[in-house]
């Protein structure tokens, strides 16, 4: 069920099919899904539609103003905060990095030395914060099952200094023991294989499709056409052939983290 706070919440209050929100609104299905589930931010016109349709004087318009004046989509890249609402729904994720350790599984130190380039202060403390603060689910009664893939150069990348390195890889290797936590590494040696294309994370849940969300430098996608996230699992699963064994890369976690 819905936040009765957001637009899913005021229009199964109503009774209302998405397909009849969407008729008073002019506009689909598939959009007024898209806002529901985050896919998509409401604009400030759609938050004065929804006030003058639920007959809410400014409740969703406080809210859109709320958002920018917290800088929330300045701070955050454009696409991600969807991402984040999807992630803290989704059962199952599969997750591939050829760069750095995934954000779910990030120290507060290693985050913070990822997100400081070109930031103020401030903005870089919040950034951390949202970024641990997403981690709780992994600490729920039944938390999402999770591979995480990961390039071997990851984890000799130059992220902080050697004890930033090392407490990093250290959670690594602690997250590997969690019964719903699968990593694995690919080996440096193993050349041009499907992940040099970039990370990217697979989304599964019990009520909805499949998603996938890629990552861009400016900014984040969150994908739902099923050729499309059907193509990133056959990615995954190439991906996945060219890892060593879960028992092989925790032998390699440990190897880096005593060597550190």
């Amino acid at each position: 069920m819905a936040d009765r706070n957001s637009p899913g919440g005021h229009r199964e209050a109503a009774k209302l099919s998405r397909q009849a929100l969407a008729d008073a609104l002019g506009c689909t299905p598939q959009w007024i899904e898209k806002l529901e589930t985050a896919l998509r931010a409401p604009s400030e016109a759609t938050s004065e539609d929804l006030d003058t349709y639920f007959k809410t004087p400014e409740t969703f318009h406080r809210m859109w103003l709320e958002i920018r004046r917290a800088g929330k989509h300045a701070a955050l890249p454009p696409g991600f905060s969807g991402f984040v609402e999807l992630e803290a729904q989704a059962t199952m994720m599969c997750i591939f990095e050829n760069m750095v350790v995934t954000g779910l599984f990030q120290t507060p130190q290693y985050a913070h030395e990822l997100l400081a380039a070109g930031r103020k202060s401030e903005v870089v403390d919040g950034l951390v914060a949202t970024r641990i603060e997403r981690q709780g689910i992994l600490a729920r009664e039944s938390p999402p099952v999770i591979v995480l893939i990961l390039d071997e150069g990851v984890l000799h990348r130059q992220i902080g200094g050697e004890d930033i390195r090392k407490e990093q890889i250290g959670q690594l290797i602690e997250r590997a023991g969690d019964p719903n936590v699968t990593i694995q590494v690919v080996p440096s040696r193993t050349g041009a294989y499907a992940g040099v294309m970039g990370a990217f994370t697979l989304l599964s849940f019990d009520d909805r499709s499949d998603l996938v969300y890629v990552e861009g430098h400016a900014e984040g996608q969150v994908i739902d056409q099923s050729d499309k996230v059907q193509a990133h699992v056959l990615g995954f699963n190439l991906i996945r052939g060219a890892a060593m064994s879960a028992y092989d890369s925790l032998k390699l976690l440990r190897t880096v983290w005593e060597n550190l």
